[in-house]
């Protein structure tokens, strides 16, 4: 009886001692992400925290509630402050372009040749004709008055439209790797660093404007209009989705063209003189003198990148479905 009261009083002092070293040395817990708990190992290193995907977590700052804080502060958190607004700490790998690559970039245009393509075709050229009329771009353009407010006005909503199809087509292809349990060989990555390329470009618009509540309001009714129509048409042609892409890439590359004649002719003075925001300077790399006008030359640049991408994703889609029919005219007539 003496020795299992013995027994019993070590394995609670061992218990103690366990739960105090856990709890105050934030070596090994759980995370609480909605409905979720994530264990993690988490790894100070100079006040930055970092699980064990290495995806950096601020836990000792603000603005990120979901990661729990530690008890214990590290010694050197004085003196190591990193800023929660380090794009390159989160943001996925894409194109730095140089002043001579993003100067080269030329309006181009694939002449539509299949019933798909003659499809997506008209399908980007009625958008963009309704949107050029209803947001006065059409009108700006004949009475020479479009200023750097209509300028950002339409930079904005476009970007907003321009980040759903490589979200949603990621999607889909990633629900199907899973379905199929087959590897999609890097077009769930690439169609996913598009979607955040075309977000970063509304966020750098964004720092030069606020839009109001009427704004907010028709973006996300064109969201949920727009977000709707292309996940029904990946699901009928996938082909014909990244075809519309590959078709409104090229009208961006157009209409950022146009934006940066309009720096140089003189049009927009108050852009030719305008810094470049400093969320751009930290995405594109650029010189620390960059001007808005340089932004734009980037802009456009991975414009014309996702107009190659989504060309070049429609013409394999193209050639396996010529394939697949090949096969089965062969199986037929074997």
């Amino acid at each position: 009886m003496t020795s299992c009261s013995f027994l019993l009083v070590t394995s609670v002092r061992q218990a103690i001692a366990l739960r105090t070293v856990v709890s105050t040395s934030c070596s090994s817990r759980f995370l609480s992400v909605g409905s979720l708990r994530l264990r993690s190992e988490n790894v100070h290193s100079g006040g930055r925290r970092y699980l064990s995907n290495s995806v950096p977590c601020y836990g000792d700052q603000e603005g990120a509630p979901h990661f729990r804080r530690s008890s214990v502060p590290h010694p050197l958190a004085e003196e190591l402050k990193f800023k929660l607004d380090d794009e390159q700490s989160y943001t996925l790998p894409h194109p730095i372009w140089s002043k001579e690559e993003a100067e080269a970039v030329k309006v181009t245009h694939i002449a539509p040749v299949t019933k798909t393509d003659k499809a997506a075709y008209f399908c980007v050229q009625c958008l963009r004709t309704l949107w050029d009329i209803f947001s006065g771009y059409k009108w700006g353009k004949w009475f020479n008055t479009l200023d750097e407010k209509k300028w950002l006005t339409r930079i904005i909503f476009l970007e907003t439209v321009a980040g759903v199809p490589g979200m949603i087509a990621a999607m889909n292809r990633h629900l199907s790797s899973l379905r199929s349990m087959k590897r999609d060989h890097g077009w769930i990555h690439t169609l996913l660093e598009d979607a955040e390329n075309e977000r970063m470009h509304l966020l750098t618009a964004l720092a030069l404007k606020k839009p109001g509540p009427f704004f907010r309001l028709i973006v996300m009714a064109g969201q949920g209009v727009f977000v709707t129509l292309f996940w029904a048409s990946y699901q009928v042609s996938p082909r014909f989705c990244h075809r519309f892409v590959g078709y409104l890439e090229e009208q961006a590359v157009g209409t950022y063209t146009e934006c940066l004649h309009s720096i140089d002719n003189g049009d927009l003075k108050t852009w030719a003189l305008l810094p470049a925001p400093p969320i751009a300077v930290q995405y594109w790399k650029l010189k620390k003198d960059a001007m808005m006008r340089d932004v734009i030359l980037a802009i456009r640049a991975d414009e014309a990148h996702h107009r190659s991408v989504g060309a070049q994703f429609s013409l394999k889609l193209a050639l396996r479905h010529q394939h697949s029919e090949i096969h089965t005219v062969l199986a037929r007539t074997a």
